[in-house]
């Protein structure tokens, strides 16, 4: 049977595809001018992106309906783009379009949204970066969250790496890159150690980050975030917003691995997900093995200014 996207992108059904759609997530793609369903979004072997990791990209999310926090978003991919000495053919007003239309006609009223530039490929399969054609890549999906259901109710389980997050003068933590490799061992680190995800640390051995998060400390009711190596997260950002409506004290510092352990509060940010409690790392419990005040006050919060028309930027659904 042929889908509503397929009828409304005039696509070949599955069957005239031979792919079976249910290896890949429910969403669209746009990609070289069109609109795709997922199963059909495909780059070339010979993209930098894939040889070489020579991307960027940014991750939004869209809530009830609504991208929360678009233009910040926006924002850090554009200036990815320009310190990665890349080129789009796309301007921001038409990037904004594409994601609106990725949403819309995946039908998704929560979804996970991804925006993507790579180096592209050269012509004539040359290793000089200026020869290559930059392409633009935007896909929704299905939100997903880095805490589930269960961890968000109970808190997370972190392990803390000896892995070392790549350093800041070999790959600037601030462009959104694909460079995970240490985040991966970091990971497997904590499954070894029994956990659920990591934290690393960056090449002085305080606290850097995790695979898609920035984390925060709290002790004495003051709130803290590593300063250092890491990415500069939208959520990061908007806890320090939050934290301002709130009267909260928050900062950015340097924080020993044993800080960690013996905070009163310890959560973790990412757009997949927002604000998620972290109840113990590696066998120290956090405060009391529950969710903290601070961490609930913020997370609520963080949930509340969804509804929040300055925050928010509505879809239109066909």
């Amino acid at each position: 049977m042929t889908s509503s996207i397929e009828r409304q992108l005039d696509l070949p059904s599955v069957d005239e595809r031979h792919t079976d759609r249910r290896n890949y997530p429910h969403g669209v793609a746009f990609m070289d001018g069109q609109y795709l369903p997922m199963c059909e979004a495909k780059i070339s072997v010979l993209d930098w992106g894939l040889l070489h990791s020579d991307a960027t990209y940014d991750t939004a999310h869209v809530w009830n309906g609504k991208f929360f926090r678009l233009d910040l978003h926006l924002d850090r991919f554009f200036q990815g783009i320009e310190k990665l000495r890349m080129k789009l053919p796309n301007d921001r007003e038409d990037i904004v379009s594409i994601l609106k239309t990725c949403v819309a006609l995946s039908g998704h009223k929560s979804a996970y949204v991804e925006m993507i530039c790579t180096r592209g490929t050269s012509p004539t399969f040359s290793r000089d970066p200026r020869q290559a054609e930059n392409r633009f890549i935007a896909f929704a999906v299905p939100f997903g969250s880095v805490a589930n259901k269960e961890q968000m109710e109970r808190g997370l389980h972190v392990a803390i790496s000896e892995t070392v997050r790549i350093p800041p003068k070999s790959v600037d933590p601030s462009i959104k890159n694909y460079h995970w490799l240490d985040l991966v061992k970091g990971l497997f680190d904590a499954y070894d150690m029994g956990a659920e995800t990591a934290l690393v640390v960056d090449t002085s051995g305080h606290i850097a980050e995790g695979p898609g998060f920035n984390v925060f400390i709290a002790k004495g009711g003051y709130l803290r975030t590593p300063a250092f190596g890491v990415l500069p997260g939208i959520t990061r950002r908007t806890v320090f917003d939050l934290c301002a409506e709130l009267g909260l004290s928050a900062m950015t510092a340097d924080i020993i691995p044993a800080e960690v352990k013996q905070a009163d509060e310890v959560f973790i940010t990412s757009t997949a997900g927002g604000i998620m409690p972290v109840t113990r790392v590696d066998e120290a419990t956090i405060g009391n093995g529950r969710v903290g005040a601070i961490t609930r006050r913020l997370m609520d919060l963080y949930w509340e200014k969804h509804n929040d028309s300055a925050w928010s930027t509505e879809v239109i659904y066909p």
